[in-house]
């Protein structure tokens, strides 16, 4: 007889098995929760939570999900359509060599890139030490007193250090002069930024063209884009005497043999890391580096680490400064950048610390001595060779033979630079080897090795760089930069910091607002394959259909998902999206003859990235209340876009709001903007309790932007990288971002419709575009929906344990928040005399990443579990929050001390437990609070951190030798 309930060959097929390995909760985990709420189903469940009028009543038509060895199978065979040539076309992108120690043991490895921004110093001291190493190395090589931990790319840097040059210089001029020999990318950026301030942009040569009164800043190019390097010391004298400052955009390793910035007198430095072992990516993920004067060091955008000493007095580490400026100053922020690029400033740390100065000089003298070698070679050949000093760039006077030898090139498999019909631009870098540059050789003269002889010109070129351009100072002379050279050095002191910090590989990170999910590791794999990590962002396109497929299929599955009409990959952190949807929106309003909508309303619960874009994108910010339940008050919110209603641009506003809450009137809030006017923007923070329920453009919003690194998998990277793409409604499609160097980024805009472009790179951190795209092919429309639904029943299964200690302080229709809970703790300090950073602090001894501090409410925890945790761990969480609620009651109650308790003297560090225990509380309670969980101990490296301290005494580069002992024992 046939056998009963067998599945059917359909069903056994492994399409679904990542949908079940991405979604924490089994099947029988899942019904217990569901009965705990009260719900017989998912669906009877989500019925509840999610109000109908908003639902989408059309499912996700997405292909069904890939099987994990389907998806990679289908990736691989999009990045073959990528043909990698040797790039020589420079312009700020170059070939590198990543060291496999570094490659398998940070950008491959989890512990490194699932980690969170280090808002938690005591369980992010790995981070921030290699961070540390970043800002020392940015010091060394530029010469100036002061670095950032990052900035996104070298275009945006520069717009940083126009901003912040007009805020501290003297000078009341509103122009902003531009060296022409910068690269065409930086440009643009600098000019979109400019346009939305204000500023005249003048581009032009700084010798000739500079009027130093008429500016309050002036950025010079060292070398330049066409590789001359020019000795600025003359004009950077004339714009100090006018009272403007001088910003040079330069590169680190040509800062190995070039004299640096800060000793040529200049303000700031700008540039990219990349070389320094980060793959080109097509553009991104890249690190920026960003350096100053100790003078203008609290005007510098971005995040800081500094040292500070814990509560035994030990070395720390944190963030230091502005570390979150956004949310305290809101829109009188004068940055909107709330991320860095944290992942890949620790490679270029690593790069530093693993070659270390000597291998640093002997890469750029191998680079510039190729570059003199090409140089000889084709002058003998009878080419021009108009760049006179030079490290590693050269352009080539080439007259009406430009487009022949570039063609030529490509036969050979390399790139140069087309500049125009006659002239040729090519870079040397790292990666390019002996038998490289002589097939480059026969390029411009098909018999080259038979005439001349490498070695031959090798003993007879002269140094090209001027005698006072030649760097004298030494550079990167921290002990760090000479202990670990070898790999077996190498690989401990990378996983000694590792073992450090917290991230997903321990534990949940449980965040509001941060959507700290599972970033698979078939979604990791592609990122680091040659065919995407190789490609140059200007590489002809027709070597990049690869890419070109990759993003036309993301972009039509994102549209989908979202219901808009349109969507821009450029935007490299949700902070860049904002920027670029206010930007569309402004531009909109411009073409219609409305330039005078200026107007933006924000709640009061915004993100605090809101008003500081709106701000930058040239808006006035109106903010407008919250009702007790967290929701926006419609009646104010009318009141406002009525007073307003002649000038409203826009409305920014968070859905399901920042509150957790999904607020059933956001349909009409939608209805009030337009009708006064207005566009609506929709900050997509929450995006991740949308998918499949609910599609903002269906809600009203004009545009909305996109956290990757939330809802779609990309890794934070403890900190960047991001991804912020954008999606519009059609009418806002034409004023998507442009790029000056590549076309075809916005098909939609006309010729002055663009809003240029807001990232260096035409399709931002192109690289991490295949992990959110692998996510979505493997979940399909249905594993999406589900994941949604899990995300939020995951989080009120944890409002509902954690509500009868822990009151959760905003709740929607009955008693259900969305994909995150805030639980309030304003009560605390007032009965115990304990703080909500107290509790935050205690739950690293129970081996826990604190959720959000204070925000959006002082004094509260914001809790987002995410769909890929399992009950089991939902449990561990609750059962810690649980026990330090008895340990809170121990101290309302008088029976443990208010001052000498396990929550006041949290974390507790090992070293503790070497000498006398002088506390009235057992070692056990100490560090192991709860039973059961011992055997995965996380030890935190320092206690609590003195940020009073740190900020009183700031510190932002290396300490001293004895401080790094502690990593060899």
């Amino acid at each position: 007889m046939p056998m009963t309930n067998r599945p059917s060959f359909a069903e056994l097929e492994p399409g679904a098995n990542f949908i079940a390995r991405h979604i924490g909760p089994d099947p029988a985990d899942t019904a217990e929760m569901l009965r705990s709420l009260g719900s017989s189903s998912l669906e009877d469940f989500i019925n509840h939570v999610v109000p109908e009028p908003i639902r989408t009543k059309r499912p996700l038509e997405l292909k069904k999900p890939m099987p994990e060895r389907t998806a990679l199978s289908y990736l691989r065979k999009m990045a073959d359509r990528n043909d990698v040539f040797v790039s020589m076309i420079g312009m700020g992108y170059y070939g590198t060599v990543t060291p496999k120690v570094i490659l398998r043991n940070i950008l491959e490895n989890p512990g490194w890139y699932t980690a969170y921004t280090p808002y938690q110093a005591e369980v992010s001291q790995g981070r921030l030490e290699a961070l540390l190493n970043f800002q020392q190395m940015v010091v060394d090589m530029t010469g100036l007193d002061i670095a950032n931990a990052s900035l996104l790319d070298e275009g945006t840097a520069a717009a940083e250090a126009m901003a912040m040059a007009r805020r501290v210089a003297k000078s009341s001029a509103q122009a902003f002069f531009v060296d022409r020999d910068t690269h065409p990318q930086t440009i643009g950026v600098i000019t979109t930024r400019a346009k939305a301030f204000g500023y005249e942009i003048i581009v032009g040569d700084p010798a000739k063209d500079l009027k130093p009164e008429s500016v309050f800043a002036a950025l010079l190019s060292y070398p330049g884009s066409s590789g001359e390097v020019r000795d600025w010391r003359a004009v950077i004298a004339k714009l100090h005497g006018s009272g403007a400052l001088a910003i040079m955009a330069t590169d680190l390793l040509a800062l190995a043999l070039l004299t640096p910035p800060g000793e040529l007198g200049a303000d700031i430095a700008i540039g990219s890391a990349q070389r320094f072992g980060v793959p080109m990516g097509y553009g991104g993920p890249h690190a920026a580096f960003f350096a100053t004067k100790d003078d203008f060091k609290r005007a510098m955008p971005g995040r800081v680490i500094g040292v500070s000493v814990d509560s035994e007095g030990h070395r720390a580490l944190r963030m230091a400064l502005q570390t979150r400026e956004q949310h305290i100053r809101r829109e009188k922020a004068t940055s909107n950048i709330c991320t860095a690029q944290v992942l890949l400033a620790v490679v270029a740390s690593m790069f530093a610390v693993y070659n270390g100065p000597t291998g640093i000089r002997k890469m750029a003298e191998r680079t510039h001595r190729m570059a003199e070698i090409f140089a000889a070679a084709v002058t003998a050949f009878g080419y021009e060779v108009t760049t006179k000093s030079f490290f590693d760039t050269l352009t080539l006077h080439v007259p009406g033979r430009a487009h022949a030898l570039w063609a030529r090139a490509k036969e050979q498999r390399i790139n140069l630079r087309f500049v125009d019909a006659d002239h040729l631009g090519l870079s040397f870098d790292q990666s390019v080897r002996r038998q490289e540059l002589e097939r480059l050789l026969t390029v411009f003269k098909t018999d080259a090795m038979e005439r001349v002889s490498i070695d031959v010109i090798d003993r007879g070129v002269k140094d090209v760089i001027p005698e006072p351009l030649r760097r004298t100072s030494s550079f990167l002379t921290h002990p760090v930069f000479s202990m670990y050279h070898s790999e077996t050095e190498m690989l401990r002191y990378l996983r000694h910091l590792q073992v450090k910090d917290i991230a997903l590989d321990q534990a949940m990170i449980p965040l509001g607002s941060c959507t700290m999910k599972l970033n698979a590791t078939t979604e990791m794999i592609p990122v680091t394959w040659r065919s995407f990590s190789m490609l140059h962002p200007f590489a002809p396109l027709e070597q990049a259909q690869g890419y070109m497929q990759l993003f036309e299929e993301l972009e039509e599955m994102l549209a989908e998902i979202t219901g808009f009409d349109a969507v821009s990959l450029q935007p490299n952190a949700g902070s860049q999206g904002e920027y670029a949807g206010l930007l569309a929106i402004r531009g909109y309003h411009q073409s219609r003859g409305e330039a005078h909508r200026d107007v933006c309303l924000i709640p009061v619960s915004a993100h605090g990235t809101n008003p500081a874009s709106a701000v930058m994108a040239g808006m006035k910010v109106v903010v407008v209340a919250c009702d007790a339940h967290g929701n926006v008050d419609v009646d104010d919110l009318r009141a406002r876009a009525s007073e307003h209603a002649a000038n409203l641009a826009a409305l920014m506003i968070t859905y399901p709001s920042t509150h957790g809450v999904f607020e059933v009137a956001v349909k009409d809030i939608c209805a009030i903007v337009h009708a006064h006017g207005g566009q609506v923007y929709l900050d997509g923070a929450n995006l991740n309790a949308q998918v499949g329920l609910v599609r903002p453009a269906e809600l009203g919003a004009d545009v909305c932007h996109m956290n990757l690194h939330k809802t779609f998998c990309i890794p934070h990277g403890g900190g960047g990288p991001g991804m912020g793409p954008i999606g519009v409604k059609a009418h806002l499609a034409p004023f998507l971002p442009g790029h000056s160097v590549v076309t075809g980024v916005n098909p939609a805009a006309g010729r002055d419709q663009s809003q240029g472009a807001v990232s260096a790179a035409p399709w931002g951190s192109a690289s991490v575009l295949p992990i959110s795209w692998t996510y979505i092919a493997m979940m399909g429309g249905e594993g999406l929906r589900k994941a949604t639904i899990m995300a939020i029943l995951n989080a009120n299964y944890m409002a509902r344990r954690l509500d009868p200690h822990f009151p959760v302080l905003y709740k929607g229709p009955g008693g259900f928040v969305a994909h995150e809970c805030i639980i309030d703790l304003r009560w605390l300090k007032e009965r115990t005399g304990l703080s909500v950073e107290d509790v935050a602090k205690r739950l690293v001894d129970y081996g826990f990443h604190a959720p959000t501090m204070s925000f959006p409410v002082a004094d509260t925890l914001m809790i987002e579990p995410t769909e890929s945790e399992s009950k089991r761990e939902l449990d561990r969480f609750c059962d810690a929050m649980i026990e330090i609620r008895r340990e809170i009651a121990e101290v309302e109650e008088g029976r443990a001390d208010r001052l000498d308790n396990v929550l006041k003297n949290a974390p507790h560090t090992h070293r503790l437990l070497l000498g006398d225990w002088k506390h009235p509380y057992t070692k056990e309670k100490a560090y192991f609070p709860l039973k059961g969980y011992s055997n995965d101990k996380y030890w935190p490296p320092v206690g609590r951190v003195d940020n009073v301290f740190g900020d009183r005494n700031l510190v932002c580069t290396c300490p001293p030798m004895a401080n790094y002992m502690e990593a060899a024992e």
